[in-house]
């Protein structure tokens, strides 16, 4: 059987997408015509019809079926060659994280990795509450920093760089707010926010996108919040933080995609664990 060329795979798997050659026409901004053509002539070349058409309807055939399946995995294993090569060749890493995420750690980490002889540029990049891992399955970021539980590190490597105990948010005027610590069940029937984007995390109250909404409703009385205790290092008047007895306490983790063996990779790594390894922890009030 003769290979296909990649973009004859992009044009049956548009088709194959849309069942509608219009619209894969219009997806891949090419003339239908010409799209046409090309599904004729890959079949000619496999010997096999892949689509059965009439004027109303496209549908695969049990050889069309057979290409999708197999043509889409060709078609990514193709994309993340190339991008792999091109990660390879760069001369920075990307570094992604939440805005202040860090639990105080980056600046070290940042100093030890520099004086690796081998060490690179290291751009920032900053992202909502979920998007940390996709950052890193997507290639458009090498490492990350993420919290566990709440970020889901499926198709990740990771390392954990610090456990951190969790706290209740709470608006000052909160019947809670006066105590040394609370547990997880004194928060029953409280109104927990839901994350916008954060599956699996089942609030009740309002959706926030980042710690700062969490805090501004707090403060208006409207929910309370649980978070690792680095993240909410300062808060606004009328919000206060106690401490969650019986909570697991959460992990701050260096992530990066599980594919990705770069040396580059592993030694930023490496460079992370050094620094929090001989750095003393600073208390948290």
């Amino acid at each position: 059987m003769a290979e296909l060329e990649t973009r004859e795979l992009e044009y049956f798997l548009a088709v194959a997408s849309e069942l509608h050659f219009g619209r894969a026409a219009v997806r891949l901004s090419i003339a239908q015509p010409a799209l046409s053509k090309a599904i004729q002539r890959i079949e000619t070349r496999l010997g096999v019809q892949l689509f059965t058409r009439s004027s109303r309807h496209v549908e695969l055939t049990a050889a069309g079926e057979a290409l999708q399946e197999h043509g889409r995995h060709a078609l990514n294993a193709v994309s993340a060659a190339a991008r792999n090569a091109r990660r390879a060749g760069e001369s920075h890493l990307r570094l992604v994280l939440k805005p202040g995420g860090d639990a105080g750690l980056l600046s070290g980490i940042l100093a030890e990795y520099s004086r690796h002889p081998d060490a690179h540029q290291v751009d920032i990049l900053f992202s909502g509450p979920a998007d940390r891992a996709d950052f890193l399955l997507s290639g458009r970021a090498d490492v990350g920093l993420l919290f566990v539980p709440f970020d889901d590190l499926t198709g990740l490597a990771s390392e954990t760089l610090r456990f951190e105990d969790r706290v209740a948010i709470l608006p000052s005027t909160h019947r809670l707010a006066g105590r040394p610590s609370v547990r997880l069940s004194d928060l029953d029937g409280e109104t927990l926010p839901s994350w916008k984007g954060v599956p699996g995390v089942e609030g009740t109250g309002p959706a926030v996108a980042d710690v700062v909404q969490l805090l501004h409703l707090v403060s208006l009385e409207r929910m309370v919040g649980v978070l690792p205790r680095s993240l909410v290092d300062q808060v606004p008047p009328g919000v206060v933080c106690v401490p969650i007895e019986d909570a697991p306490p959460s992990q701050l983790v260096l992530a990066w995609n599980e594919q990705d063996r770069r040396p580059q990779v592993a030694s930023f790594v490496n460079a992370a664990l050094d620094s929090v390894r001989y750095s003393p922890v600073s208390p948290v009030d």
